[in-house]
């Protein structure tokens, strides 16, 4: 069975983002852009380890920064 690396709604190259204060982030580009959250999922000190968002037909994937992991 052929297996498709490439999950569906998404195209060949998908942005992850770390960012400070991606809730606020991603708020913004509702406003901006029109964004749609797909998901979010949460660390239990509130901090997003990861949410997807689409913007039009592009999908971003977004989370807070991790200093503690090397992602700031």
């Amino acid at each position: 069975m052929k297996v498709n690396p490439i999950p569906e709604g998404f195209h060949t190259i998908t942005p992850y983002l770390a960012v400070y204060k991606v809730s606020e982030t991603i708020e913004f580009l509702k406003q901006a852009f029109d964004a749609k959250e797909i998901d979010r999922h949460t660390m239990p000190d509130g901090r997003v380890m990861n949410a997807t968002i689409r913007i039009g037909d592009s999908m971003i994937m977004i989370a807070d920064e991790f200093p503690e992991m090397g992602s700031f």
